[in-house]
Formats: C-alpha cells, structure tokens, sequence
C-alpha cells in the first residue's frame, strides 16, 4: 500500500462524497446554502479524516481512533 488512494474504505468514502455533493445541488433554492453545505462539508470530513489517519498508520492507535470516528 503506497498511498491512502489505494484503501477501499477511502474509495468507498470518496465516491459516496461525491454522490452526496451532486443530490444535494438538488436541493431546493431555500436549502441549498445553509443545510446543503453542512451535508457537503460533513460527508468531505469522511474521507479527510481516513487520509489524516493515514498520515498517522505507523503509529496504530492513533490510526485505529481516526477510523474509529467514522
């Protein structure tokens, strides 16, 4: 594993975000700014918060935590 690209869970993480952003550009007009950009902001943490971890995998405890906020 060279790189957090090649985890699935960071795959899944990232496709799953990017599917997010397109439904919520749905969203109507009233909604689109202030509950649309929480959902945005949220689901990119995801995938954030799996590389972060991955920057820390040689230290496993701290890696596990960052899975484990998911």
């Amino acid at each position: 594993m060279k790189s957090y690209r090649d985890l699935d869970i960071y795959t899944d993480a990232y496709q799953l975000t990017i599917s997010i952003h397109k439904m919520t550009m749905k969203l109507p007009q009233y909604e689109l700014y202030e509950l649309g950009s929480r959902v945005r902001r949220s689901s990119k943490r995801i995938s954030a918060s799996i590389v972060e971890g991955y920057g820390r995998k040689r230290y496993k405890p701290k890696f596990a935590r960052f899975l484990h906020q998911l």
